[in-house]
């Protein structure tokens, strides 16, 4: 694998050189790769996707409208075949075209391997270890769950029951994306009853947890919770997602100290994403956008402290106005506000999942009739908070958002999906992907495409991206049954749970 590095002791040959067997190894390139070095890597993968901002692989902070462009503007008018970004995003998950890694063939691999360990049922410590094997594979397979939700959310039906068998079937068929969201809700039911907290998995090789399996468990229901509410939203197994939603609700993230995060380093080539995207490449590529700007100074919101760069100033060197870059046209870097430092620190943390979001899925699920604990305000309110608080904004100043007739939730607006889709918009500032997906689930923040959106948009902003072009020509059987399926393979398609 590229993303592994291994530092091999040189062995001594003996002065008799009797035994050159070994010789024959390649013990720079181990034919047989540790699971615990896979399921890093594949840790590290899936967040370097969902947290990058290269317009090559993730672009969602644009069609989100959280942030916009300088200079190429082709990914924020939709304009998304030219860069292969489907493929690439398709590709950061399964098999890449030229490399044998993506997260899912990580996980894969990690699974054969730890499936592969032989434990003799006459060892002493039978029992601890058949407990560490279930509790690796149950981590695994967690991971991979979270994996496959991204890519149905972005491109509906996808290959699942036949994906990732190598030369055993290199065209899968596509499987419709309800029928997957319902086996990734069992197969979560499996893990969190596999897992037992007394005993290890991955140790420190857990760059997420570091072997909290009591997090990891908190972090399934989350997930789980996600899938109910989009399955719920479907209007197409309301019982499956009922029972998805109450049985995750009682075991999610209940603070931000239960958010799964990976950590970065100081220095490359572990740092953030966005350090690289933005700092370490020298680029000055995007600014926040004027409909998310403008929406956060509307309501006074605390956050735009912490989101922007206070870097405009008049000739006498005070302050002007935060001043968001126009959709679709070019902005001059110098004369737009500034993406803030904090998240181009190196060092910031990725986020695969936080209890902001967790909140505010729970205050739909209340909205939608779902019998979980708590009214949708309180839910609501708790979602604010915890994302001002993972901000570092005060408490003081949290409480006085929320007391805003704008902001309060019996005033804030005359639905509830407004009332939740604008205030997680805001929220998922650097999540995109989930952004996205608060926002076609409800509707809100009602966005409007530039004027100059590219002819493969509809007129609309995207509800998913198309399939690569890759499995156009390589899978093209499948693609087009898939294609069918959906209702054409084309960025205005809606997904299964795309209803309102």
């Amino acid at each position: 694998m590229k993303k592994i590095i291994y530092f091999l002791s040189v062995l001594a040959l003996t002065s008799s050189c009797s035994d050159l067997t070994d010789l024959n190894t390649d013990k720079k390139n181990p034919s047989e790769v540790p699971a615990a070095s896979l399921f890093t890597s594949a840790q590290k993968g899936i967040a370097e996707q969902v947290v990058n901002t290269s317009v090559n692989k993730n672009i969602f902070r644009l069609v989100n409208q959280q942030w916009t462009e300088t200079t190429y503007i082709d990914e924020s008018v939709y304009q998304w075949t030219t860069r292969n970004i489907s493929g690439n995003h398709w590709n950061a998950y399964f098999s890449g075209t030229t490399t044998n890694d993506g997260s899912l063939s990580d996980l894969v691999m990690a699974k054969l391997a730890v499936e592969n360990e032989v434990i003799l049922a006459s060892d002493p410590n039978f029992a601890a270890k058949t407990a560490i094997k279930k509790n690796k594979l149950a981590l695994i397979d967690i991971l991979t769950v979270y994996s496959y939700q991204i890519l149905v959310d972005t491109f509906g039906d996808i290959p699942y029951s036949d994906a990732l068998k190598g030369s055993g079937n290199y065209l899968p068929k596509y499987d419709k994306a309800v029928d997957i969201y319902k086996d990734l809700i069992v197969r979560l039911d499996n893990d969190i009853a596999n897992i037992e907290t007394g005993y290890a998995a991955f140790g420190s090789a857990d760059v997420i947890y570091r072997d909290n399996l009591t997090s990891w468990i908190k972090f399934a229901n989350s997930i789980k919770l996600k899938l109910g509410i989009n399955l719920k939203a479907s209007g197409l197994e309301d019982a499956i997602a009922d029972a998805a939603i109450v049985s995750a609700s009682e075991n999610v993230f209940t603070s931000n100290g239960d958010n799964a995060k990976i950590g970065y380093e100081k220095n490359v080539p572990n740092t953030n994403p966005l350090f690289v995207d933005l700092v370490f490449g020298g680029r000055h590529d995007f600014v926040p956008a004027k409909p998310f700007v403008d929406a956060l100074v509307a309501k006074n919101d605390p956050r735009t402290k912490v989101y922007f760069a206070q870097n405009l100033q008049d000739e006498n060197g005070n302050p002007l106005p935060y001043k968001g870059g126009v959709i679709g046209v070019k902005n001059s870097f110098g004369k737009f506000t500034h993406i803030n430092d904090l998240i181009q620190a190196p060092d910031f943390k990725g986020t695969y999942l936080d209890y902001a979001e967790v909140e505010f899925l729970l205050a739909e699920a209340v909205e939608r009739g779902i019998a979980v604990s708590g009214s949708a305000e309180s839910h609501y309110n708790n979602a604010i908070k915890a994302s001002m608080q993972d901000w570092g904004i005060p408490t003081d100043a949290a409480d006085s958002y929320l007391a805003q007739p704008t902001v309060a939730y019996s005033t804030a607006a005359a639905t509830w999906q407004q009332k939740i889709g604008e205030q997680a918009w805001y929220a998922m500032y650097n999540r995109g992907f989930e952004g996205w997906t608060f926002t076609r689930r409800l509707n809100f923040p009602a966005l409007t495409p530039p004027p100059n959106a590219d002819a493969a948009s509809d007129g609309q902003i995207p509800s998913r991206m198309a399939y690569p072009i890759r499995e156009q020509t390589l899978n093209a059987t499948n693609y087009n049954a898939a294609a069918a399926a959906i209702g054409g393979d084309k960025l205005s398609t809606k997904l299964f749970w795309d209803k309102n």
